[in-house]
């Protein structure tokens, strides 16, 4: 029997009670705060709002609302319930919720693993904006052990959160790693061996492809259609693109190269390529070393553009078509390769993260008290 099991059946065999955080904490929000006022008033002391990117972390400012233990939330948007935890010298903005326990027989950190798990479900998403606000907080009824289990659990947490975050940080970097050194040996490949470069122009026409409208689409139809981005906007019952064919997007997500495997409609923000003279995987490698170069001509707009000339002035190595076959295939090995250790590493990631939270979803569950029989 763990540690952790003991101390149930010692101090909470019958189970535990449930009381809501109104009744165990003082619950505020914060103050209104620009960025402008935090620039105006950079210093060493963090501000915190509803974002959930850098830990919540809006800025640094000269002085503090704040000092000691505490609990923020996010209040509004697609991370609402969101919950951190806090200790130290900070302020939070006024879309930024905060709870300090206020019942000695509550341990912060606990309620912070508890939160967790519980506030998601309490999170309103009508009108299309997400939101967790003071008085309903204050109703989430939490369970509360006594303080030894309540530490114990907090012990096990910790240790297992350091452990579940070192793991994502090695997968995370191995993956950026991974993708560095393809896109490296591809540049290598490509572009370091001294061949002739001709503007794209020179060797293909490049076409836009036919417009379609989202009533012409159904789930039912076989073609997939691009239209302004490398996602699919549906499917259509005829292609009007063989297999195998590069393709660039030229407003919207412009500048974006794809290649698709099978056939396919190009609708009329697709650009296409027809050519005897280039091999469409080579040339769909080519120009994914030239993304910059097409993303620093696209026309900043409402809807971001690329025109066709501008597409047409990209300089391709020029070789021929059996040594850009030969290209294709190293490439293509290497493709494979690096896309099954990207495939794998997430998937690895996401392992990790589900791991953790059904064991802390575990170590959080306890029978009610209060339930009846």
């Amino acid at each position: 029997m763990s540690k952790l099991e003991k101390l149930l059946a010692e101090l909470c065999p019958d189970g535990v009670p449930k009381l809501s955080i109104a009744d165990i904490c003082n619950i505020s929000r914060g103050r209104v705060m620009s960025k402008d006022y935090i620039k105006e008033n950079a210093g060493d002391y963090p501000v915190y709002s509803s974002q959930t990117e850098n830990e919540g972390k809006l800025g640094l400012i000269n002085s503090f609302d704040y000092d000691g233990e505490y609990l923020t939330w996010t209040t509004d948007g697609a991370n609402a319930g969101t919950v951190f935890y806090r200790m130290g010298k900070f302020s939070i903005t006024n879309v930024c919720g905060l709870l300090k326990v206020t019942d000695e027989h509550v341990l912060t950190k606990y309620l912070y693993y508890t939160l967790n798990v519980e506030a998601p479900s309490y999170v309103n998403s009508g009108m299309g904006n997400p939101k967790l606000m003071s008085n309903v907080m204050g109703r989430i009824k939490v369970a509360i052990p006594p303080l030894p289990v309540q530490s114990e659990i907090v012990r096990i947490l910790d240790n297992l959160t350091e452990l579940t975050t070192e793991l994502t940080t090695e997968l995370t970097t191995e993956l950026t790693d991974r993708k560095k050194q393809y896109e490296y040996y591809r540049e290598i490949l490509i572009n370091k061996h001294g061949y002739q470069e001709r503007k794209l122009s020179s060797l293909c026409s490049i076409n836009r492809g036919k417009r379609v409208t989202k009533k012409d689409l159904s789930d039912e139809f076989e073609f997939e259609v691009f239209q302004n981005s490398l996602i699919s906007q549906g499917k259509y019952y005829k292609a009007n693109r063989n297999k195998n064919t590069t393709f660039l997007i030229s407003a919207g997500a412009a500048g974006e190269v794809g290649y698709s495997k099978n056939d396919f409609w190009a609708a009329d923000d697709c650009l296409y390529f027809d050519s005897e003279k280039i091999n469409q995987r080579y040339l769909y490698y080519v120009l994914k070393t030239k993304q910059q170069f097409l993303y620093d001509r696209v026309r900043k707009a409402s809807v971001p553009r690329i025109s066709k000339d501008h597409v047409g002035e990209v300089m391709i190595p020029y070789v021929s078509l059996a040594e850009q076959q030969r290209i294709v295939d190293i490439l293509d090995r290497f493709d494979t390769l690096c896309n099954d250790i990207f495939k794998g590493l997430p998937a690895e990631i996401e392992a990790r993260q589900k791991q953790y939270e059904y064991y802390r979803n575990k170590l959080l569950t306890f029978k009610n008290i209060n339930a009846e029989v």
